[in-house]
């Protein structure tokens, strides 16, 4: 859980320091942020789910930890999470089929697409 409470206070920490500095990249990427979490076609809740599935496939932890908290305050259950995570193994792992592909187009290439005999 202290983890968890650090990823916050960090968040809280840099946010208030790009609000002092002003920073305009900051202010349009919370404009963005708020454009794209927000109810339309799809419902925020739901766009929250996608984001936790994103944020565990490219390890954000800070992003899973606000995407988690946003789902439930947007009435996501446990269970909703859970899917959205067991969605995100799957992408994980379906990337690296697609990379094994490649593999064996080499090892065709390299072997002259003779398969190995059973050994």
């Amino acid at each position: 859980m202290e983890k968890i409470e650090q990823l916050i206070l960090q968040r809280k920490w840099a946010n208030g320091k790009l609000i002092q500095y002003n920073s305009k990249v900051f202010k349009i990427i919370q404009e963005l942020e708020q454009a794209t979490f927000c109810d339309g076609a799809l419902p925020k809740k739901i766009k929250e789910l996608i984001a936790v599935g994103i944020s565990v496939v490219t390890n954000c932890e800070s992003c899973m930890q606000w995407h988690i908290s946003e789902a439930v305050k947007d009435g996501a259950t446990e269970k909703e999470i859970l899917e959205a995570v067991e969605v995100a193994f799957e992408m994980g792992i379906g990337p690296a089929t697609v990379n094994g592909r490649f593999a064996l187009e080499v090892m065709d290439k390299l072997f002259k697409g003779a398969p190995e005999s059973g050994k």
